[in-house]
């Protein structure tokens, strides 16, 4: 497991356990041993299956877990993601721990596979951004895979993205042309992607060596058939603002290679699922 990962799982370990879980110390014999069953009480896809075994095996390596539904399972309500059974004290102790990091990888995940399902049958890339619960990046850009969606760049070091920001910072041609070749010789590894607000903007930005991709913010459908036209597939095109459900596939059918939905992470529910004692 990823250090960053495990960090994380024992932080939360420690902030809900804290000097030690006094209701099962107290209330539950030292020796009582059960057998429980995490349940879906409604449809999703699975993602955080590891996070939950790994908190369990925090709480008490003791513990015999089974994960029954892998990571990017389609799962219905009432089935059964994972069985756990072990010291009574230890489960009851686990428990809200290892559901509010299933739940809410679970919630990501599904939501991301909704909007995959959506924009289905045009050959479009669901993207994630950069919009994620701090300290939960990977651990939510994971669920976006589970899901079927596709990771943006993962932090400000892997991927350059020139925004409307940068650009009202400095917005001369050719230094901006200039930045380009800088990096491309000292990071050659790293792809360019500028943003275009207006059309003006990509024709002017397809002028440009080395860029790699464009993101198409707050554009009308028509203008990203016009901005998919004027590109003629020299390179990648990205529509990314404000797109929902209800608008995802009017996008997806102008002939963008990708969409970014912030709320993939920003604003996915967390699932209902429950530790269920047998």
């Amino acid at each position: 497991m990823e250090p960053t990962v495990l960090a994380l799982i024992r932080a939360a370990i420690a902030e809900d356990v804290g000097s030690g879980d006094v209701t099962s110390t107290y209330f539950i014999p030292a020796d009582s041993r059960s057998r429980a069953e995490v349940v879906a009480r409604e449809p999703g896809v699975v993602s955080g299956a590891e996070v939950a075994v790994a908190v369990f095996k925090e709480i008490d390596p003791s513990l015999e877990v089974e994960v029954c539904l892998p990571d990017g399972s389609p799962f219905e309500r009432g089935s059964v993601l994972m069985k756990i059974s072990g010291s009574t004290r230890s489960l009851l102790t686990a428990e809200r721990i290892a559901l509010n990091f299933l739940q809410r990888l679970c919630g990501v995940a599904t939501q991301t596979r909704r909007y995959v399902e959506a924009v289905k049958p045009h050959p479009v890339q669901i993207w994630d951004t950069r919009k994620t619960t701090p300290g939960w990046r990977l651990l939510e850009k994971t669920a976006v895979k589970d899901g079927g969606g596709t990771n943006h760049r993962m932090g400000l070091y892997d991927h350059a993205m020139v925004k409307d920001n940068h650009l009202a910072a400095s917005s001369d041609h050719a230094a901006l042309q200039a930045a380009i070749h800088k990096l491309r010789a000292e990071r050659p590894g790293v792809r360019v992607q500028l943003e275009a607000d207006t059309l003006t903007q990509v024709a002017d930005f397809l002028t440009l060596e080395g860029v790699d991709m464009l993101l198409l913010d707050n554009m009308s459908p028509d203008q990203l058939r016009e901005a998919v036209k004027l590109a003629g597939g020299k390179l990648w095109l990205e529509a990314s603002g404000g797109i929902t459900l209800e608008t995802i596939k009017d996008v997806a059918a102008t002939g963008v290679n990708a969409i970014s939905v912030g709320a993939l992470t920003h604003s996915a529910r967390a699932l209902d699922l429950g530790l269920d004692f047998k």
